[in-house]
């Protein structure tokens, strides 16, 4: 049974970005290298404890082991750590922070966090956001946009749902309204905290389309369990569709997924 068939069967959430299988293959390795050390040293413990017996061994022998295997065993041990941190996990994030999406298909979305819900923006066509002002959050204006600002226009807001188009790049701007959250989606391998004040990038490419769960993996509040949201991923063409039927919501100037410029 391959890690993939064994992370469905065991009820993880499958891997659904074009990255993910890289860490997913990670993860086997270091399940591997744990079920044999844990194999190696319970095997040691049941012989040191038949080996060790009192009935075998009933008066105290002070002078204790003088083997240097134990040694020379741990040296090897962290031998395969430093290879594995690396030869393949400083290698797999060297990638993920050297290739950051970039061009028109970009979709780019700010993930806000805030007591217990998560709010979506979208740059739109221009892959600009608009200004946010805490003193313009409201009701019907959760974020503070700016509707004033050019670069405004033609972004769009929702609320609990986040769609977008398979196969195309989206970098996330994670950031907080209130305390810290943590931006988590597992099907996509992605994860990233959300801290008041900052606005700190993470990205994936779908390649599955379907329905998913966004939660926060950061204890926030006595609501921390409630805190989800759902990830759509479609053809481009039912989220152009998405998006223009949001943006008349949003009160966005959009007209068949292009800004509408003042």
């Amino acid at each position: 049974m391959t890690f993939a068939l064994l992370i469905e069967a065991l009820g993880i959430a499958p891997n659904a970005s074009q990255h993910g299988y890289t860490i997913d293959s990670m993860l086997e390795m270091l399940h591997w290298f744990m079920l044999i050390l844990f194999v190696g040293w319970g095997s040691f413990f049941a012989y040191t404890l038949w080996r060790f017996h009192h009935k075998k061994s009933p008066k105290a022998n002070y002078v204790g082991a003088t083997s240097h295997l134990p040694t020379k065993l741990e040296g090897g041990v962290l031998v395969l750590e430093v290879i594995l941190l690396m030869a393949f996990a400083a290698p797999i994030w060297a990638s993920r922070v050297a290739s950051w999406p970039s061009g028109p298909d970009v979709i780019h979305v700010r993930a806000v966090g805030e007591q217990f819900l998560w709010n979506f923006q979208y740059s739109g066509a221009d892959g600009k956001f608009g200004r946010l002002d805490i003193h313009l959050i409201s009701p019907s204006n959760s974020l503070g946009i700016d509707r004033t600002d050019p670069d405004a226009f033609d972004d769009v807001v929702t609320r609990g749902e986040m769609h977008v188009p398979i196969d195309h790049p989206i970098v996330v701007d994670v950031m907080s309204k209130d305390v810290i959250h943590d931006f988590c989606i597992p099907n996509m391998r992605v994860a990233q905290d959300a801290i008041p004040g900052s606005s700190i990038p993470t990205w994936f490419v779908p390649v599955k389309a379907g329905t998913y769960e966004i939660v926060c993996a950061q204890l926030c509040g006595n609501g921390h369990s409630s805190m989800k949201a759902t990830l759509v991923v479609e053809s481009e063409s039912a989220y152009r569709k998405w998006f223009d039927q949001m943006a008349k919501l949003s009160g966005a100037k959009v007209i068949d997924g292009q800004p509408v410029t003042p």
